[in-house]
């Protein structure tokens, strides 16, 4: 099974690809990015390929698209070629970390989205914010295969929510009454599952966005923050997907 995963900046990836060592990785380059390969283990079935990927929805959406495209013209390989290494992209994680909404996703815990929700992509009118699809436009919504979900939610712990993309990270209070009014299952926000999960749509691949907590959601409080122990908690979840992705079949959406 071959898995991208992508993250906004380095920091998160280096905490992912932390979760395989010692196991070797290989760069390669690709149209303004650059994959990161790993074989987590001799004989696991598993390739993943890490990409920072950029800041916000945009960013993450052009590199995760170029990647996938990339693998699917079979521009990516080695000289092992095979089925792991080469071919389009079985699976796309959307990971780093972001924003819990307090109490539900308490600072250091592991959120695993159900729902990867466009928060604030539609326009504000007289009676409030309307989403782009009430517009009659395109989407606000992907939803990760259910059965995944489950499996990675059972061998992480991750608690399991609708994730939120922002393009302006929430700085108040009221702001963070505002979405969780919209969205009452929201556990997290972040900046980038929305456009990886749009990317991989197009490409039709399933898509996950993982999540480690490292501040509350609502006003800016950097003493709050635990930067540390969320890219702690990000390497110790992917040091447990094996099982669940490689037990997980790739048709069962």
């Amino acid at each position: 099974m071959r898995v991208l995963v992508a993250t906004a900046v380095l920091v998160e990836r280096d905490a992912v690809a932390a979760a395989f060592a010692p196991s070797p990785t290989r760069e390669y380059a690709i149209p303004g990015a650059t994959l990161n390969r790993v074989v987590p283990a001799e004989g696991s079935p598993l390739v993943f390929d890490l990409l920072a990927a950029g800041v916000g929805p945009a960013a993450a959406a052009a590199a995760t698209a170029a990647a996938l495209t990339a693998a699917a013209l079979n521009e990516q390989t080695d000289e092992r070629t095979d089925e792991r290494t080469s071919g389009p992209y079985d699976l796309v994680v959307s990971a780093g970390i972001g924003g819990g909404f307090q109490p539900e996703a308490p600072v250091g815990s592991l959120v695993l989205a159900d729902q990867i929700t466009a928060a604030d992509l539609g326009a504000e009118t007289a009676d409030g914010f309307v989403p782009v699809t009430e517009l009659g436009f395109g989407a606000v919504t992907h939803r990760p295969p259910e059965s995944l979900v489950r499996a990675v939610a059972a061998v992480t712990g991750a608690r399991t929510g609708a994730v939120l993309t922002v393009n302006t990270v929430t700085g108040s209070a009221d702001r963070a009454a505002e979405l969780r009014r919209r969205h009452p299952r929201a556990l997290a926000e972040a900046m980038e599952g929305f456009g990886v999960a749009e990317a991989a749509s197009a490409h039709g691949v399933p898509v996950l966005e993982l999540r480690a907590v490292s501040n509350p959601v609502g006003p800016r409080d950097r003493a709050a923050w635990r930067i540390g122990d969320a890219l702690a908690a990000l390497t110790g979840a992917f040091g447990k997907l094996a099982p669940a992705l490689e037990s997980w079949n790739p048709h069962d959406r």
